[in-house]
């Protein structure tokens, strides 16, 4: 296990103590990714993930700040104020900093310890539609990984089109109403060289929100492109990627369960550790690369518990607002004197 604490200490991450909205504003900063799941190899990429306070300009100013980010060392620290519009909404990424285990946190302040304390505030029954939307983005990507190399261009271009329909039904639901115009999706005879049919879009819009397009553009891109890749195939590699995908849908079943049955956020998956490692390192994967039946069996087991413990949950429907209202102005009332 790498020494942590020693890393950040490094020139490598020596932006957390100059870059002027961290530092000692930083609220807590933890470990992402599979060393923060439990699920981590010899090849596991390093991830930390963090909150910081909102400067005073953000707060009573004109300027904005959602998130840092630094690419080199795959490091993700978010304000506070976003934090906060994440965790209403159960969002898997940022609940899951909420959830380490005590050894997990690198850095934790006073405040970022109080925001430990009332994360409960945050939880309700949006978790079963919110981490269900993630757990179904995952099987997409495992059926459409799956679909590359098995089915026949024809039914792959009709299996891409169903994807992109998921996608968009996923934005739709986070981000518009679609009430400013129409796209339509259908499937004809392709135009370009190499295959039968493809997918064509008719598109009418008016004053849409560039951001609502952009998101909308990239929901459709992401899952084309994963086909695109045909033929430019590391095998090894995506097979991994393949097994990856298993592993984190099941593991978001986890942790959607957890939050709704006990009003808990669990990151670390530690008595689920053995059956998690399992799936990540294909032992549910047949000769052909599909998935074994056994796989499915599990997965149809996990999507009874939800639909179960989101009926029956203990959560309320939605977050109460007046005590998430209170503790938000109690910490940036603070923020304005760090």
């Amino acid at each position: 296990m790498p020494d942590f604490k020693a890393l950040l200490n490094t020139e490598l991450y020596r932006f957390l103590q100059t870059e002027p909205r961290l530092g000692k504003r930083i609220l807590l900063l933890g470990l992402g990714g599979s060393y923060a799941y439990g699920t981590h190899n010899e090849n596991s990429d390093i991830d930390f993930r963090g909150i910081t306070l909102n400067l005073p300009s953000d707060l009573l100013g004109l300027t904005e700040f959602e998130q840092y980010e630094d690419t080199r060392t795959d490091t993700v620290i978010y304000s506070f104020n976003k934090m906060v519009k994440l965790l209403l909404e159960c969002n898997p990424n940022t609940c899951e900093i909420l959830g380490l285990e005590e050894d997990q946190y690198l850095m934790l302040t006073p405040l970022g310890r109080e925001l430990l304390e009332n994360r409960a505030i945050f939880l309700s029954k949006r978790a079963a539609k919110s981490f269900g939307g993630y757990a179904g983005a995952q099987l997409r990507r495992l059926q459409n990984a799956i679909a590359r190399d098995s089915m026949p261009q024809k039914e792959r271009e009709q299996h891409i089109l169903r994807s992109v329909r998921n996608a968009l039904e996923d934005f739709q639901r986070r981000y518009a109403s679609f009430e400013k115009g129409s796209i339509r999706l259908y499937i004809d005879q392709a135009e370009h060289p190499g295959l039968e049919t493809e997918i064509f879009v008719d598109a009418d819009y008016r004053h849409l929100p560039l951001r609502d397009y952009e998101r909308m553009w990239a929901a459709m891109h992401n899952v084309v492109k994963d086909y695109d890749k045909l033929g430019k195939r590391n095998r090894k590699k995506d097979d991994n990627h393949l097994n990856k995908h298993a592993m984190h849908l099941i593991r978001l079943f986890m942790m959607a369960i957890d939050i709704l049955e006990r009003g808990e956020i669990r990151t670390r998956r530690t008595e689920e550790h053995d059956l998690l490692v399992r799936i990540r390192t294909g032992g549910f994967q047949r000769e052909d690369k599909t998935f074994s039946p056994e796989f499915y069996d599990l997965l149809a087991d996990y999507e009874t518990r939800l639909e179960r413990a989101a009926r029956e949950s203990i959560l309320p429907d939605n977050p109460d607002m007046e005590r998430v209202e209170t503790f938000v102005e109690s910490i940036n009332r603070r923020a304005l004197e760090v």
